[in-house]
């Protein structure tokens, strides 16, 4: 599954493999400062889930 930012490029969302949030690029992360627009791969190294808690390592990219 992916969204496109505003120049046309094709961006992925990510899904947590603990309690199944979904990152969504589109809208970021209010919770952490996170502006829309973030690829997942520009999140903070510390960045984690905002429901579990969980490390980026465990991730997902989610497949459409």
């Amino acid at each position: 599954m992916w969204v496109k930012e505003s120049g046309g490029e094709a961006v992925d969302k990510w899904v947590c493999t603990v309690c199944g949030y979904v990152y969504d690029p589109a809208s970021g992360d209010p919770t952490a400062n996170v502006e829309p627009g973030t690829p997942f791969e520009d999140l903070p190294a510390d960045w984690v889930c905002p429901v579990c808690g969980a490390s980026k390592d465990m991730f997902e990219k989610m497949r459409g």
